[in-house]
């Protein structure tokens, strides 16, 4: 177990967070209203650039709903206030990038094609969708960075149906959807900073920027003027702030997992009480740590505020589920009723709940951390997050600002006075028996709860490695989630086939013995067929239509090959199948251009992506590569080879050298085909034997040239081994270290 909090300090850049930074201010702003109000002070003030990172990025929600005066004499909406701002201060960038998020979110969220609309605006402000992630996982952070002076960082995006008041009125006339529909009360948290840590926030979004974009935004290479909002007051003057990350391994890059290890470090250091606000519970390596600290006879009280249910069927047969599962096994755990869940009570909601979404952790009055992770295995290795930690190390100023802001949360939720909190704490003796003093039944207090879950149900839905991923989804492992036997899907499949075979023979037969199949299915009568095709005025433009039209629709190229050379003939075929082929490859690429980039990437895969990249660099060369060894469909790599910016010229020469000699052997062979239905000798049979020789040589000259690459590579790897043991043998280690927590 980590030591105590107050003993020494927890954080340690590399390990549960990325880097400490000092910054003059440090304030926690409690719920919607409180910050879209600062944010929209301090982004006023904005002189060089801003960054705006999120989940979700509305161009249409309103930051200060309800009119207002609107002092700054700028726009409402989001779109239009930042484009006001780049109007009226020369010279300001503002980069806006949102999670390119999956179609299940897509009735939640501003409908693509309108939001590209929407935010194209003023040259100088730049709306992007980030794709760049793993199968499954989401860019969840979010982060507003002004001019590297100012960050704010949390659980809040800037988008629709967040704004609220702490006071979360059942009625509150302004909380209304854009369609004037209301929404339950929202809670959530939000943190703002200066000083280098605001500058280190800063180069994290231009990081992720750049690697989103591929482009280099625009960073201050001096100190600007102060952005700080001149409403807010600090909570926290001249502290040390940890930045904790989660980061999923993508492509070359590695997985950053420190969010992670700072919940596991607090929970393990905690003596007194864990107080913490989140939207999910479904990590299972945090009840995990919960468990081992409630089995402890001195271990600390945990309270967990979340909301009663959550938001939608689809959440509630998922993280819902998970939730309850959780909260089951700490409950057989916890002897000494020490972890309870709370959710937040307003009077007259029905059968609404306060959405609590927020994601805090106050330890001890010795930590604290406000961020975007929750407490899911997502957020922990497979979505990418961003939390602030604030550590006391021992000084009562940091231990009475965090104790302060922790009562903050508290009085809101049980309304009452910070003294009355106080008072209530100290008589008590302990967080729970705090909450109940102050628990009240008819107005708004926090509710203690324990959720469950139908038994049928819980049988009927996977474990969290499915609901709940910590790392990117394996379509393998979801078949494995529900077909219990390994050689079930093999047999399924099998049985398929047969089924499916068994259909085709049987229709076929009975067509050949009731149809007109048995006179069309004469091979020399096709051919036939096919020279009246030939003969039509528009049938070479016909025909290169459709290869562009079957590039675009992933249709096999090479089949339209072979339906070329058969119905033009082996060598006009050859030439019209050559230019079709390059015609749809024009055609793939103007498409890949157009969708661009970030759309394509998630399509290609990592292979055919890292391959792009050597073709950008060497140009033709490694485009006829690419066609002379196919490692993905025709058409996707078209789209990858557009989306990459690569030229055209080089595309379009690339495929033509590329695919003249796959054409010429194709070509061959279908002429020797057609000789020998016409003519069946041993004299065509010969020629046709020759031409099949020569693709059958090629393959079994590549299949030896590769095994004996594969036998150089074991026997130096072989070697390598052999040299390792016999210099450790001589040269044997002082001493042996323990294995590392990831190993174990």
């Amino acid at each position: 177990m980590p030591d105590a909090l107050p003993n020494a300090p927890l954080l340690r850049p590399g390990h549960n967070c990325w880097r400490v930074e000092p910054c003059q201010r440090f304030s926690m702003l409690v719920d919607a209203d409180a910050y879209f109000s600062a944010l929209r002070e301090a982004l006023a003030k904005a002189t060089h650039s801003v960054f705006i990172l999120g989940w979700d990025i509305d161009s249409r929600m309103v930051m200060t709903p309800g009119g207002g005066d609107h002092a700054d004499g700028l726009p409402p909406t989001l779109r239009d206030f930042l484009n006001a701002l780049c109007k009226r201060q020369r010279g300001l960038r503002i980069y806006v990038l949102s999670w390119d998020f999956a179609m299940v979110f897509a009735l939640e969220r501003e409908w693509l094609p309108s939001a590209k609309m929407h935010w194209q605006t003023h040259r100088r402000l730049s709306f992007r969708l980030d794709g760049n992630h793993p199968p499954g996982a989401s860019h969840h952070q979010k982060v507003v960075v002004v001019d590297h002076q100012v960050a704010f960082v949390g659980g809040l995006d800037l988008t629709i149906r967040r704004w609220d008041t702490h006071h979360h009125l059942a009625d509150d006339p302004r909380r209304v959807d854009l369609d004037g529909k209301p929404y339950p009360p929202f809670h959530d948290v939000q943190c703002v900073v200066d000083g280098d840590a605001a500058a280190a926030l800063g180069d994290l979004a231009a990081a992720r920027w750049l690697r989103a974009t591929g482009r280099q935004p625009r960073v201050p290479d001096r100190p600007l003027g102060d952005a700080w909002p001149e409403s807010i007051a600090p909570d926290l003057t001249n502290v040390d702030v940890g930045i904790s990350r989660t980061s999923p391994a993508c492509e070359d890059e590695p997985g950053v997992s420190e969010i992670r290890e700072l919940y596991l470090d607090a929970i393990g250091a905690a003596r007194q009480g864990i107080y913490l606000e989140n939207q999910y519970f479904s990590s299972g390596l945090i009840a995990d740590a919960f468990t081992k600290r409630l089995r402890e006879p001195e271990g600390p009280e945990i309270a967990l505020v979340s909301r009663r249910t959550e938001s939608g069927w689809l959440e509630e047969a998922s993280m819902g589920v998970l939730r309850a599962r959780l909260c089951r096994r700490l409950r057989g755990a916890d002897a000494h009723a020490r972890f309870h869940l709370y959710c937040p009570h307003v009077p007259d909601l029905g059968d609404a709940c306060v959405n609590v979404h927020s994601k805090v952790m106050v330890v001890d009055d010795q930590l604290l951390t406000i961020g975007s992770a929750n407490l899911s295995n997502r957020s922990f290795g497979l979505d990418t997050e961003c939390n602030l930690v604030v550590e006391a190390n021992g000084d009562p100023k940091i231990a009475a600002g965090i104790r302060a802001m922790r009562g903050q949360l508290l009085s809101e939720h049980l309304a009452v006075t910070p003294d009355e909190l106080d008072a209530a704490l100290a008589d008590a003796g302990g967080l729970h028996a705090a909450i109940e003093t102050l628990h009240r039944s008819d107005g708004r207090t926090l509710e203690r709860f324990s959720p469950t879950v139908p038994d049928e149900v819980d049988a009927a839905l996977p474990d969290a490695r499915l609901l709940d991923p910590i790392e990117p989804i394996d379509s393998d492992q979801i078949m494995g989630e529900f077909v219990s036997h390994e050689a079930r899907p093999h047999a399924a499949n099998r049985v398929a086939v047969f089924v499916l075979l068994v259909l085709v023979l049987g229709g076929m037969a009975f067509a050949w013995r009731y149809t007109p199949l048995r006179e069309w299915a004469d091979f020399r009568h096709l051919l036939t067929m096919v020279e009246h095709v030939r003969d039509m005025p528009f049938a070479p433009g016909a025909m290169m239509a459709a290869f562009v039209a079957g590039g675009l629709v992933m249709f096999p190229v090479t089949l339209l090959i072979v339906v070329t050379l058969v119905v033009f003939g082996p060598w006009y075929g050859a030439v019209l199948a050559l230019c079709g082929t390059v015609l749809s490859a024009a055609g793939g690429y103007t498409a890949g251009r157009l969708l661009g980039r970030h759309a394509v990437r998630r399509l290609g895969g990592r292979r055919l992506n890292r391959l792009s990249h050597k073709v950008r660099q060497h140009g033709v060369l490694a485009m006829v590569v690419l066609r002379l060894v196919p490692v993905a469909p025709f058409t996707l790599v078209n789209l990858v080879v557009g989306a990459s910016r690569i030229r055209l010229r080089d595309c379009l020469l690339g495929t033509a050298i590329g695919m003249t000699p796959g054409i010429l052997i194709t070509a061959s062979l279908v002429d020797r085909i057609a000789a020998v239905a016409k003519d069946p000798g041993a004299g065509t049979f010969a020629l046709l034997a020759l031409v099949l020789l020569i693709p059958i040589t090629v393959a079994v000259l590549l299949r030896r040239r590769r095994k004996r690459r594969e036998r150089a590579a074991n026997a130096e790897r072989h070697a390598a081994a052999t040299a390792t043991a016999t210099a450790a043998a001589r040269h044997p280690p002082a001493c042996t270290s323990a294995p590392s927590r990831e190993g174990a």
